[in-house]
């Protein structure tokens, strides 16, 4: 009993040992948790004092050099002051626009400048910057009270401008233009003292400061240049009539040149006031138009354009996002808003297509409530119907929308303008809402500014100009003869402008058509730049200018940083195809398709197809990758050399201009091969099976031996050779027909039963069952390494999962390595 309790004492004395021990190692752990805590949060703290450190140090590099820039400056316009040669930011403002229209227009503005000198007092009183506005969300009937001055100077313009209708119709919008320009009053605020001191704190703050105080509105003046163009976006589902819309706005046809009727590059197309001042009246005959014009980017719809779009939208101060009424939102329009709402970019809903709607009375370019009041009332009524559809399905995804006139406030509530890219009904009330909201909202962001802004858009391949870039300029000016930087495949390029293009007003950039030659050009502009060296520009890139003062290298470095991103995508497979695309967006987008599509890529290119690229897509056959020696070329050429060479050495091109019809190619051609190559293999290739003689059906025991068999295993072809493993792997023979239910089969998979007629050689032909074999054993398929490594290389798709498990089986029992 006491020997009991002293056991009993014994393992309480362990049990509580154990406590201890448990307690004292959960009190280590947590200490040394506690320190490995402590040295985590020392390291993060040093981690994010030496980069606190590092942003310290570049801001005040940064600091300096704004500062060395802007002593340059001030000694740069001080000695122009004592050469006479200083011109204020009005003047060099005017002589810019003055030579925009002429270059671009054909106008001069001789004569609207001296009515315009003539007039200033009442332009003072009349006109007053788009910044002040930006207070009124709606123009109030009581607004127009107190500026009478407006139709009484528009009357005797109007004869001036009619004077002359048969000669120059389109004078008159330009007198109109020059009206909105409040010119003189810019040159008198220029001319106050200490304008340049302001310059430099008004230019960083505007853009935040909404407050429309007399105070900032007098210091922003001192520095304000004018407005440039916004820059617009078009995105939405395929098919649901972006460029339509586009060609509607500008009278012209893009779209049936355009493959297939999808987009496939970025275009650009500036719309100057003058055309848009004449449909905006349609809808408001006040409206006061104060921007020089409107420049719409249009980004292709399409899923596999991705990455065009969201460069595209990086571009915009507005979009413009094309839903089709029929449809409502369809995955591309959903993926187009998330995008938008992922850059905080603002939007415009275009409801397109209500032509479509049954018995619908169409007239051309008519504004859109004109058009809707016109129609019957059952067309109204399935007009709210479809149009209630969308805006629930909008509301869904979080956003409040209405009718543009019905909205009351643009900041919270997304604006939907009926259209029909067919008949041009509601295209006026599209361009209204376009120039309201930037004009209303954007005016800070709008200012011109001297800094230069320019991205890169497009690399081309033009015949007479060899490697051109598109680019999008937003502020600041280029100048034939600059020096520019701007990231390139192989590293920065630096190069010197040879000439700046652009295309007729109201065409687009990528339609070829004669070009406008400038020797300078300046804000919102769609600019073509033709230069030595461009072959290996990157699109969506910065483009810089250096300066008299600039440090090259700093410039090099900094357009190489945001190319990394783009170049990981380029992601080389060391075998595949060879990819050619007439510009680096077509690229990018092309080689996205191809990834989802899971076709390998081995190299790409730019421009036409040449005799070097076909021994490139050569190498293929040298690595013993036959059938991706082929190119497939996108929306370019084929030189005739290099179809020779590709012939001589077969090698096979592939061209299309639509993305699509690129893979239907690809897909035939692969089917083809594969067929082929199963061909030629199919005698090697030796599927597994396993089966089990069935002894109350043998039909015949000698060649040929007709047997009744269990498919116990794996999959049953004709041609396959049959062996018995525990006779020493006797070959039997060869399948030479196979029947289920008295019809023939051409396979029989695991479960069948079977009846197998066997058909031998010579020298196999003495082996009968029953003396050799019989229904104990069983059949197997007599495979080898060289028939399992067909069925890998060209049979995978025909074999599943449990017909590899079989193979694993059989290479152990017939010891293949």
């Amino acid at each position: 009993m006491s020997s009991a309790k002293k056991g009993g004492k014994k393992d309480a004395g362990g049990k509580k040992d154990a406590i201890v021990r448990a307690a004292r190692e959960r009190l280590e752990m947590q200490q040394k948790l506690a320190e490995e805590k402590r040295a985590f949060e020392e390291a993060e703290r040093k981690r994010i004092e030496e980069e606190q450190r590092l942003i310290d140090e570049e801001e005040a590099k940064k600091e300096a050099e704004r500062q060395r820039r802007r002593e340059h400056k001030a000694a740069k316009i001080a000695k122009q002051k004592a050469d006479g040669t200083y011109l204020t930011k009005s003047e060099k403002v005017r002589a810019q626009r003055a030579a925009q229209l002429r270059a671009q227009f054909g106008f001069t503005m001789e004569k609207d400048e001296d009515e315009e000198e003539e007039k200033a007092p009442e332009a003072k009183v009349q006109k007053r910057p788009m910044a002040t506005k930006l207070k009124k969300k709606k123009p109030q009937p009581g607004d127009k009270e107190p500026e009478p001055s407006v139709p009484e100077e528009e009357k005797p313009e109007k004869p001036e401008a009619e004077e002359k209708p048969k000669e120059k119709p389109e004078e008159k919008p330009a007198a109109e233009e020059d009206d909105d320009d409040d010119w003189e009053k810019q040159a008198e605020d220029e001319s106050k003292p200490k304008a340049e001191e302001a310059e430099g704190s008004d230019e960083g703050e505007g853009s935040d400061n909404e407050s429309g105080s007399s105070s900032s509105s007098s210091s922003s003046s001192s520095s304000f240049m004018g407005y440039r163009s916004p820059v617009i976006c078009i995105m939405g589902h395929v098919d649901t009539g972006k460029t339509k819309l586009l060609d509607k706005i500008r009278r012209t046809n893009v779209q049936e040149g355009e493959a297939g009727g999808i987009t496939q590059q970025i275009g650009a197309t500036f719309f100057p006031d003058i055309a848009l001042q004449e449909q905006t009246r349609k809808v408001d005959e006040d409206f006061d138009l104060e921007v020089p014009g409107v420049l719409i980017i249009d980004t292709p719809g399409h899923e596999s354009f991705n990455n065009l779009r969201m460069r595209g939208s990086s571009l915009a101060d507005l979009a413009i996002l094309v839903i089709d009424i029929m449809h409502g939102l369809e995955p591309q329009t959903v993926e187009s808003l998330e995008l938008l709402k992922k850059r905080r970019c603002p939007f415009i809903i275009a409801l397109n297509k209500i032509d479509i709607l049954y018995q619908w009375n169409a007239k051309q370019y008519t504004s859109v409530q004109e058009a809707l009041s016109r129609q019957q009332q059952s067309v109204r009524d399935e007009f709210q119907t479809r149009y209630n559809n969308v805006v629930l399905q909008l509301n869904e995804r979080g956003l409040n929308c209405n009718l543009y006139w019905e909205n009351d406030d643009y900041r919270s509530s997304v604006s939907i303008v009926p259209t029909s890219a067919l008949t041009g009904e509601g295209v006026p009330d599209l361009l209204y809402m376009i120039l309201k909201l930037t004009q209303d909202l954007m005016g800070d962001k709008l200012e011109v500014r001297e800094k230069l802004e320019c991205t890169v858009i497009e690399v081309k391949n033009i015949e007479g100009l060899g490697t051109t870039i598109d680019v999008v300029l937003l502020n600041g000016t280029l100048k034939e003869g600059d020096t520019i930087v701007l990231a390139g495949l192989g590293g920065p390029i630096v190069t010197t402008i040879r000439a700046l293009l652009t295309p007729q007003p109201m065409k687009e950039m990528r339609v070829k058509n004669e070009y406008v030659h400038h020797a300078q050009i300046s804000t919102s502009m769609g600019v073509k730049i033709s230069a030595p060296g461009l072959d290996d520009a990157v699109a969506g890139t910065e483009l810089l200018v250096v300066g008299p003062d600039d440090d090259l290298d700093e410039l090099k470095e900094e357009v190489s940083e945001g190319f990394e991103s783009i170049l990981n995508d380029f992601e080389k497979e060391p075998a595949g195809v060879y990819v050619k695309a007439s510009t680096l967006g077509s690229l990018e987008a092309l080689l996205s398709f191809l990834q989802d599509m899971k076709i390998p890529v081995f190299d790409v290119g730019i421009g036409e197809v040449h005799k070097k690229d076909v021994k490139k897509a050569c190498i293929m056959k040298e690595k013993k990758n036959p059938e991706y020696a082929l190119i497939l070329a996108f929306d370019v050429k084929v030189n005739q050399e290099a179809q020779k060479q590709a012939d001589t050495d077969g090698v096979t091109i592939f061209t299309a201009d639509i993305i699509y019809h690129l893979q239907d190619k690809f897909t035939k051609y692969m089917e083809k091969y594969r067929e082929s190559q199963k061909t030629e293999t199919r005698k090697v290739a030796v599927f597994p099976a396993i089966l089990q003689i069935d002894k109350n059906h043998i039909f015949r025991k000698q060649d040929p031996i007709i047997v009744g068999c269990q498919v116990l295993a794996g999959q049953l072809r004709a041609g396959t050779p049959l062996c018995v493993p525990d006779k020493d792997n006797l070959i039997i023979g060869h399948v030479a027909g196979i029947e289920i239910n008295k019809k023939a089969v051409p396979k029989a998979r695991r479960g069948d039963t079977v009846c197998v007629k066997i058909e031998q050689t010579t020298a196999q032909n003495h082996i009968m069952y029953g003396r050799h074999f019989d229904h104990t054993s069983q059949l197997y398929s007599a495979i080898t390494r060289q028939s399992i490594d067909t069925l890998k290389e060209h049979f995978k798709d025909e074999m599943i999962k449990e017909d590899w498990e079989v193979v694993i089986g059989m290479k152990k029992l017939f010891g293949i390595q």
